[in-house]
């Protein structure tokens, strides 16, 4: 039934387009053969391959989220024009313009904005999804012990190694960058693969070689657990998939916290980083456990590894005293323009810091992309964190 939805929307999305040019532009009694004879080639086989893909390809192919989101940019690509010229005509119409056939304001118009979007998928596709950012953000708090004082913490989230597919250099190039760093410790909080542990086939070396004086840390995100893939063969299946993830990141030399936590000392003084399994709303996963993640803390400074923000306000803030807590998830949905992304309609806090009395959580929008092989403003993100100690 998902699947049925999902083909009907993604149909009249590239049908509707192609009946509001027909009909306002009068293709059928356009002068042009051509374009009478062809106007419904694209939304037609767009259609039948959605078709194949919703209720004729193996289920191997629908899970595979790299040939997934490659199929999103060629159904993107292909829908542009005419959604945008629909979009044109719709809006000329109240004015009463008058046009015979293609007239030349409408297609200028409609030529700038198609230029405009084709190249920014192209820009987000080829070369947004490589551009990190190194984001530096100074926490300032009197708790922190004095000996932690300029302590830089670099954290990466959201890798999401399937979308490297094919391009072992640009994670090599990531690696170096936040090796280059220097950070006494570097964390990950989330979201390591998509849906499977084998897409880390080949990877595992060049992750392995990220390093820090106190350690790599890590916490699980939503993915991790293999929920999303739907062609296990048994829960068996899927069980060794994640044991062998777990696996993975330990022979990587990462230290993964799942609900537990670790003391980091400096000279005579000590921080808590703690780990929370995802802590999600549905269809989110729900497996973290923060009392028993916290338990033996409470007279520390806290530093907590949450992979979903959404956390931070439904249990953090209400029921702790936790200092600071670092967070991925959101991507920014992979779009932002002007400060301004999609995911705010979701997320309350989607980027960035926020801080709510002395409690401050602070949100990473990822390195590797989900659904989609695209990255626009939303760079992928590596983030230096300065704490330091504030006198009373």
């Amino acid at each position: 039934m998902l699947l049925f939805k999902i083909f009907a929307i993604f149909s009249l999305v590239a049908t509707l387009p192609s009946f509001v040019v027909f009909f306002r532009l009068n293709i059928k009694n356009s002068k042009s053969k051509f374009l009478k004879r062809y106007f419904w080639v694209i939304p037609i086989v767009i259609v039948l391959g959605l078709a194949y893909i919703s209720f004729i390809a193996p289920k191997t192919f629908i899970n595979d989220h790299f040939v997934g989101g490659w199929m999103i940019i060629i159904y993107l690509a292909l829908i542009t024009p005419r959604l945008l010229l629909s979009i044109v005509l719709l809006i000329s119409w109240p004015f009463k313009i008058a046009y015979k056939g293609l007239t030349r304001p409408l297609l200028i118009v409609t030529a700038i904005l198609t230029l405009i979007v084709e190249l920014c998928i192209f820009y987000g596709v080829f070369i947004g999804r490589y551009k990190f950012e190194v984001k530096e953000f100074t926490y300032e708090s009197a708790q922190l012990p004095k000996a932690f004082d300029n302590y830089r913490i670099a954290q990466i989230s959201d890798i999401h190694i399937d979308s490297w597919k094919n391009n072992k250099g640009a994670l090599e190039r990531f690696v170096k960058l936040v090796n280059d760093q220097k950070a006494d410790m570097i964390v990950f909080t989330g979201d390591l693969v998509s849906g499977r542990t084998n897409e880390l086939d080949g990877f595992d070396d060049i992750l392995a070689k990220l390093q820090a004086k106190d350690g790599v840390f890590s916490i699980l995100g939503n993915h991790d657990y293999g929920d999303y893939y739907r062609s296990w063969s048994s829960p068996e299946e899927a069980e060794m998939s994640f044991q062998d993830l777990l696996n993975r990141q330990a022979k990587m030399g990462w230290i993964l916290l799942n609900n537990e936590h670790q003391f980091i000392y400096k000279d005579n003084d000590s921080i808590a980083l703690i780990g929370v399994e995802n802590v999600g709303e549905p269809p989110f996963s729900n497996y973290g456990d923060l009392p028993k993640a916290m338990q033996g803390t409470e007279e520390s400074f806290q530093l907590l590894l949450s992979h979903n923000p959404s956390h931070w306000r439904r249990e953090v803030l209400p029921k702790t005293d936790i200092d600071l807590m670092l967070s991925g998830h959101t991507h920014a949905m992979q779009l932002e323009l002007f400060n301004r992304s999609p995911a705010a309609w979701a997320y309350e806090e989607w980027q960035g810091g926020y801080t709510y009395g002395n409690q401050t959580l602070y949100v990473n929008i990822g390195a590797g992309e989900v659904g989609i092989p695209l990255r626009f403003g939303a760079w992928p993100e590596i983030t230096i964190i300065t704490l330091k100690h504030k006198s009373k």
